[in-house]
């Protein structure tokens, strides 16, 4: 409330004066850094995601998926995003391997194993795990099994091989949908 009124008597003076000036707009959208970039609200998640600098392997991933038209789309969609340092986890030339033309399906079966189609903040998710006893199951989009347990105030989400994530920044609200940074790349049953 304080600061309304110290633009309004601001935007009153300037009047006075004779001045003419435009006051910049004030967000009432709550943004969050990922990557050393703000994630706006109102921006989708592809608008989001290429610009943390955490998530360049993803971006690219997702690109060469042909997937970037999809999160564009209306969702709603939750995205467990893994960073950087998820994808250098797996073995060595893997995210180059999957990145190759021919391995598209493949590649196109990881992404969809991290999106959920649902808007699921982690208040939801945390109250899924406590109505069923401490674990939820998912499906996810690309058809794979996700369980998501609560450790301490994080999430945890375990795929079809038994490898867990860490959710590390929860609920990063997108104009369709909700991103959640996660440690480790989730895989599905090969």
């Amino acid at each position: 409330m304080k600061f309304n009124k110290i633009a309004q008597a601001a935007a009153v003076a300037l009047l006075a004066s004779g001045s003419v000036f435009v006051l910049p707009a004030i967000s009432a959208e709550k943004t969050v850094m990922v990557g050393g970039a703000a994630m706006y609200p109102t921006k989708n998640i592809i608008e989001n995601a290429v610009n943390s600098k955490d998530h360049t392997t993803l971006v690219a991933a997702v690109k060469a998926a042909g997937l970037v038209e999809t999160l564009e789309g209306k969702g709603p969609f939750t995205v467990f995003a893994p960073t950087n340092e998820a994808f250098a986890k797996l073995p060595a030339g893997t995210v180059e391997n999957l990145l190759k033309p021919e391995n598209k399906a493949m590649l196109v079966k990881i992404l969809t194993c991290h999106v959920l189609a649902a808007d699921a903040t982690s208040d939801v998710a945390m109250k899924m795990i406590k109505d069923d006893g401490g674990k939820h199951e998912v499906t996810t989009v690309g058809g794979c099994k996700l369980w998501l347990q609560q450790s301490g105030n994080t999430i945890t989400v375990t795929d079809e091989n038994g490898g867990t994530a860490n959710v590390t920044i929860a609920d990063v609200k997108q104009s369709n949908g909700v991103i959640h940074v996660i440690d480790a790349v989730l895989l599905p049953k090969m």
